[in-house]
């Protein structure tokens, strides 16, 4: 239990995180970064992604993609950043969360560049690419994966266009064979985009924030048609407990998913982590919410 709390609260702290900073902001032009720390997860597949992969000298704890990352010294992350330990690596660059003020200054008066990290929506996704390229001088493989990304969802679009559009209850933490501590994704952020691009309607859409910490009441209230619980890969139930968290719903049989068995089980790293894979995550949701769009394979549900 422990585990499966620890990691809500990593995707919680992230989103509240997230939704206070608002879209990335532009970074001046430097010169190409040859050492480079990443304490953000999802950057560091975007820099793996554009070419930049083979000059990180150390990554986050929580830092699990490409596998080659685990080859890498760990630094802390958002929380516990291991400012001596980033120091003693001499870097040119450090990806850092727009809320580390400390680190900033820190790293500021030892003349250390840093990439700001100010992601918001699934659009910024694709911002934070190019705008990444610029600061590392991978400018044009930059520009190439943001626009196959933008190409991939608008095909996700165009496969789902005038389909029935579920209202889904999308959820990213709860305690382990409860419902109660349910957190589920509000009217904004990368989660609830994700969720519209991949055919279904968020049943707290009209909710403008990222994270809905949402009662039995609340769920009953807005009748999902479909519940996706989505989770980190690592979070997986134990094997044998499936069955037992899905009976946990049936406490609201009122509700139509619950009715209708349409709660559904998703843990897959491309579906939490905005950086490159998200439309292998959006398609992931989509293959969920609209299997026959997709044939027989709902590729990593579980």
């Amino acid at each position: 239990m422990a585990a499966h709390q620890k990691a809500v609260s990593r995707l919680l702290a992230a989103l509240v995180v997230l939704a206070s900073l608002g879209a990335m902001q532009p970074v001046p032009p430097a010169a190409t970064a040859t050492r480079i720390i990443s304490l953000v997860p999802a950057v560091t597949e975007m820099l793996y992604a554009i070419g930049a992969g083979g000059r990180l000298v150390a990554v986050s704890s929580y830092d699990s993609f490409p596998p080659e990352v685990k080859r890498l010294p760990s630094v802390g992350a958002l929380l516990d950043p291991n400012v001596e330990r980033i120091l003693s690596l001499k870097p040119d660059l450090v990806v850092v969360y727009g809320s580390q003020v400390d680190l900033k200054a820190q790293l500021a008066r030892a003349g250390i560049g840093v990439f700001d990290y100010r992601h918001a929506g699934l659009p910024d996704v694709t911002t934070t690419i190019r705008s990444l390229g610029e600061r590392t001088g991978d400018s044009a493989r930059a520009r190439a994966v943001a626009d196959g990304i933008e190409a991939g969802l608008r095909g996700i679009r165009t496969r789902l266009q005038g389909r029935p559009r579920p209202r889904t209850l999308l959820v990213f933490g709860r305690e382990r064979l409860a419902l109660r501590g349910l957190y589920a994704s509000g009217g904004i952020g990368f989660l609830n985009d994700m969720l519209e691009v991949a055919g279904g309607t968020n049943v707290f859409a009209g909710v403008k924030v990222q994270a809905v910490q949402a009662s039995t009441e609340q769920i009953l209230a807005t009748r999902p048609e479909v519940i996706l619980e989505i989770r980190a890969a690592n979070s997986a139930f134990p094997s044998g407990d499936r069955d037992a968290e899905l009976n946990v719903w049936s406490a609201l049989a009122a509700v139509p998913a619950v009715r209708s068995r349409r709660v559904h089980f998703l843990f897959d790293d491309r579906a939490v982590i905005p950086g490159p894979r998200v439309v292998e995550g959006t398609t992931a949701i989509a293959r969920v919410l609209h299997p026959d769009a997709f044939g027989a394979n709902a590729g990593r549900q579980r």
